[in-house]
Parts: C-alpha cells; structure tokens; sequence
C-alpha cells in the first residue's frame, strides 16, 4: 500500500474509530450490529439470496472482490459451534456500479431475485471541480443518477437494498469500510453461531494441491526410469495407484503443453489410449 501513494497512518486511524464504535452494546448505535442484522433477515439466516456489491466509485473497483474473500471465506462453514451440519454461507458478487449499469442490472431488476444489494454511495466526486458533461451537470452528477435511478429501479421491483453512504473516498474512509465489514462478519457469524475465523476448506485446498505436486514427481521419476511411452493408466498402475489414472493424466496433460518440461504426447482418444514419455 505504501508504494501506491495510500496513506497507511489515516487508513489505521479509520479502521481504529470504525472498530471502536463497532464496539457498541447498543444495537441502534452500532453500524456493524445493524448490517449483520440486515444480512441475516436477507438470507433468513441461511445464505439463501446473494449479496450484490454496487459501490459508485472508480477507486472502489477492488473493494466488492475483497469483501468476496472476506465474506465467503469467513461465513462459508460446513459444520456450526455445535459441531452440526448446516452448510453455511454467503455468496458475494460485484464490481462497479458505473459498469454494472450495463452488466448485470437488467438481470437484477427483472431476473431471479434470489440476492439483495448493498449500495455505497460517496458524496464527493473529487476533491477538485468536475467536468460539465451538459450545462450545469457533471460527470459525477451522472454517476449519482445511476445509482439513485438504480436503487429506484430496483425498489420498483420489489428487490432489497442497503446503502453505506460516505463524505469520501480516501486512506481514512477505506479503513473505515475494512473494519466495518470485519466487523459485520463477526458479528454476523455469532448470529448463525459459527466460527468466522476457522478455515478448514481453505487447508484442505492446499493438502490437496500438495498431493498433486507429489504425484506429477513420482509421475516424472517413472518416466525417467522407464524411457518408454506408457499411457496414464499404466503409469497409475506401475505407481500402485490405478484410481489416479484420471489424476495422472491431467498432470502430463499440463505438462506436455508447456515444452519445457520435456514430456510429449503420442495418440488420441481416451485416459487409455494417449501415450506419454519424457524427451
């Protein structure tokens, strides 16, 4: 972040105030309270409707993808604090509300409304003056169009909605929005009564992404061993494990495409049929 000119010290000052109003006992005073309550009556507390990210800001791009990593990696459980089976989560979606003027909003107003949006709206355009686009309307008068027209359109049908408005965009605002959304995601969890900060999904994607970097080894080291065209299936069997043919061949797949690795490809068809050896 310092390298791209952000202001760590007013970014840390507005996470500090955001985390020490979130703190509040008081419902009403506690904007993270109010927000995880919002998500739960949305999704009846069950991840049953998505979340749409729509922030009317340029500079905001990046925010609705990380609040997908925070949000979906933190909510998404199989099991609660009880150690019982509920499969939670919350999907999260979104980009920009000035692209999604003419990506997906026409789906959201008139498509399945299995989501609800949360908008964030920043009053200042920019810390200078706008450009005029039309006499006496700026460019930044346009975007808020977009979203009140968006906000009003969706209304109209029916579809949920959350706004976040902020004065603007600077270091001390998105560390006001980081802690409010870590915030939430706490709190939210200990409403559906699971542990937000457990990850065992995500572990089990790096064992397993381990396991294949074992097997392309061993796959390799036959090869060298045997100098022979050997399809995936025999090279499962030699390796004790002919459940993993499937598995085998999508590692010399990988590898025959990229001709550096020095594996080459022989034949057509199926897992059992291609032949592949090492140059």
């Amino acid at each position: 972040m310092p390298l791209q000119g952000v202001d760590i010290l007013a970014l840390l000052d507005g996470a500090g105030a955001c985390d020490q109003i979130t703190r509040s006992t008081e419902t009403q005073k506690n904007p993270a309270a109010l927000m995880a309550l919002m998500w739960h009556y949305a999704t009846n507390g069950r991840g049953e409707k998505d979340m749409v990210m729509l922030p009317y800001k340029d500079r905001l791009l990046l925010f609705s993808r990380y609040l997908q990593q925070l949000i979906m990696e933190s909510i998404g459980k199989e099991l609660d604090l009880d150690g019982k089976v509920v499969c939670q989560g919350l999907s999260v979606y979104g980009n920009k509300g000035s692209t999604d003027q003419h990506a997906y909003v026409q789906q959201l107003r008139e498509g399945v409304a299995n989501f609800f949006v949360t908008f964030i709206e920043v009053l200042q355009d920019r810390t200078g003056a706008s450009m005029q686009v039309e006499d006496g309307i700026t460019s930044g008068d346009f975007l808020f169009g977009f979203y009140q027209g968006t906000r009003t359109a969706l209304y109209e049908k029916g579809r949920e909605s959350v706004t976040i408005t902020v004065e603007k965009v600077d270091a001390a605002t998105i560390g006001v929005l980081i802690a409010l959304f870590e915030r939430t995601v706490g709190l939210y969890a200990s409403l559906v009564n699971i542990n937000a900060y457990h990850q065992p999904g995500v572990e089990a994607g790096k064992k397993a992404a381990g396991t294949v970097i074992s097997l392309q080894k061993a796959v390799v080291d036959l090869l060298k061993k045997k100098r022979q065209d050997l399809t995936a299936l025999e090279i499962a069997t030699e390796l004790g494990t002919p459940d993993q043919a499937e598995s085998v061949f999508t590692i010399l797949r990988h590898l025959a495409a990229n001709p550096d690795r020095g594996i080459m490809c022989s034949g057509y068809g199926n897992v059992e049929v291609i032949k592949f050896s090492l140059k």
